[in-house]
């Protein structure tokens, strides 16, 4: 099973990584601000992951990375 992991301070909530996700379990997290003042992404369901990583490599800030 993959594990995904979000640096929410480097995070700009761009959007790109929720685009990108497949399963769509990647999301802006409208609830929460960072240090940066910008809502992060999350992933909602670390079990429904499939590892593909088109989130980390869609991310131009590098703020995750998949681990299978």
């Amino acid at each position: 099973m993959a594990k995904v992991t979000f640096r929410e301070e480097r995070c700009k909530g761009c959007g790109l990584c929720e685009i990108a996700c497949p399963k769509k379990i990647v999301v802006i997290a409208k609830d929460r601000i960072n240090q940066k003042g910008y809502h992060p992404a999350i992933i909602t369901d670390q079990d429904a992951c499939i590892g593909c990583a088109f989130c980390a490599t869609s991310c131009p800030d590098l703020v995750i990375t998949v681990e299978k």
